[in-house]
């Protein structure tokens, strides 16, 4: 099963475009532009299960490295800054990966406050 099977490949398009520069990867701003937000939580279980490449039921930091190649092949890899703060974001129980059975993921999809920048401003907590 592919992304473009679940999102829109222009959807997927627009919002790699928009992430192109390095450093410039909003985790939230990403998954508004491709469509993820609005999908039904067995969608987003199913994208989870294809961005979790070795089928472990979490996502690691080293397969977030290459979170928008999941999205596009020939999307770029995410700088160590922007995986540090994903995962940050994304990790609801510290333990440095994102959510077994994407319950994590589902529920940074969907929480309305910016974790992200929370963890940014605490260069320790990443």
């Amino acid at each position: 099963m592919s992304l473009s099977s679940i999102l829109s490949a222009d959807a997927i398009d627009s919002a790699i475009k928009d992430c192109q520069a390095p450093d410039s990867f909003c985790p939230k701003k990403f998954f508004q532009l491709c469509g993820l937000t609005k999908k039904s939580p067995q969608d987003v279980k199913r994208v989870f299960g294809i961005l979790d490449n070795d089928g472990s039921g979490f996502i690691e930091e080293e397969e977030l490295k290459f979170f928008l190649q999941r999205f596009c092949p020939g999307a770029r890899v995410l700088t160590d800054t922007e995986t540090k703060a994903f995962l940050c974001a994304a990790d609801d129980d510290s333990d440095g990966r994102i959510g077994a059975d994407g319950e994590s993921f589902q529920a940074y999809l969907i929480y309305p406050v910016d974790m992200q920048a929370m963890c940014l401003s605490d260069p320790g907590s990443v």
